[in-house]
């Protein structure tokens, strides 16, 4: 068993039976091949089966030599950890030498939120007379109403709108396609943009579906939603680092603080594992605690 042979077939397995996207697959590559770089550098002519956990406690404290961050190392181990599991599912072996290996201890930073009014500041120093304005407006309604990441925004299709059912359907990680709430007043911005702007432009061949698009009919970039936020969070006074990530955080804060089911809040965030959406519970508990410390008469 040879490691170019066993990672094109991990390669393979990622890519048609997981349907993950290139960047993904590429990424759990990376971490493998760091290990590989590894045992040459060390001189170790070792097969995969012949890794043991002494050599990944060397792998790890090599990588972490080299200035890794803890949140990277932690990424590259489960990367590792992915191709052995992927050799056992195969039957290439039976053992797995990442099994009693213990990731990097994390830090879980919460991530900045914005409260109901500093959304509706920064929604109202948009400029809605000019045709960009309207645009920004529809586009962060939905950031908000629907907590979407910026590529899912980015990538949304006129197709996958279902305004009459108050619902987008949205292609997330790995291309998993969800079906998401969308509220009100951002369908109402939407057709705003849709009825006074976007149909107006001259699209470019391959985005006629897209939903959102610049001046030129083709599909915004996320560097540009970058610098809108920003530029908004600026004019709106938000001291706040803000990105498009900002709405998705406020958009399950709000939520969660407003008793949301935590499973409900994972199924719309498209979240793979409920750990993930968990972060959230404690931003609602530091939440609860200081409403008790600013309203409890004894607190």
């Amino acid at each position: 068993m040879t490691w170019n042979i066993t990672v094109k077939q991990f390669e393979q397995y990622l890519r048609l039976e997981k349907s993950l996207s290139g960047n993904s697959v590429e990424a759990y590559l990376r971490d493998v091949r760091k290990l590989t770089d590894f045992l040459e550098l060390k001189g170790l002519t070792i097969a995969p089966e012949q890794i043991t956990p002494t050599i990944l406690r060397d792998f790890l404290e090599w990588v972490n030599e080299l200035g890794m961050t803890v949140h990277s190392q932690a990424r590259t181990l489960s990367g590792i950890r992915a191709y052995y599991k992927f050799l056992i599912m195969e039957d290439m072996m039976t053992s797995d030498p990442t099994e009693t290996i213990e990731a990097p201890k994390l830090d879980r930073k919460l991530p900045d939120t914005l409260n109901f009014h500093e959304i509706e500041q920064l929604l109202a120093a948009i400029d809605l007379s000019t045709p960009e304005g309207t645009r920004n407006r529809a586009m962060l309604e939905t950031l908000y109403s629907s907590g979407l990441r910026v590529s899912e925004l980015l990538d949304l299709k006129l197709s996958n709108l279902y305004e009459d059912m108050g619902f987008l359907k949205v292609a997330g990680k790995g291309d998993k396609e969800r079906l998401v709430p969308i509220g009100r007043d951002a369908l109402k911005h939407i057709q705003l943009y849709r009825e006074g702007v976007r149909c107006h432009l001259k699209i470019k061949k391959g985005h006629e579906d897209i939903v959102f698009l610049n001046r030129r009919g083709a599909k915004l970039t996320r560097v540009m939603v970058f610098t809108i936020i920003k530029d908004l969070a600026a004019k709106a006074g938000i001291q706040k680092q803000v990105s498009p990530h900002t709405f998705r955080h406020s958009f399950a804060t709000h939520l969660i603080e407003g008793g949301a089911d935590l499973r409900a809040v994972q199924e719309m965030l498209g979240h793979e594992s409920i750990t993930t959406t968990e972060i959230y519970t404690h931003l609602d508990r530091d939440y609860l605690k200081q409403v008790i410390k600013d309203f409890h008469p004894r607190s």
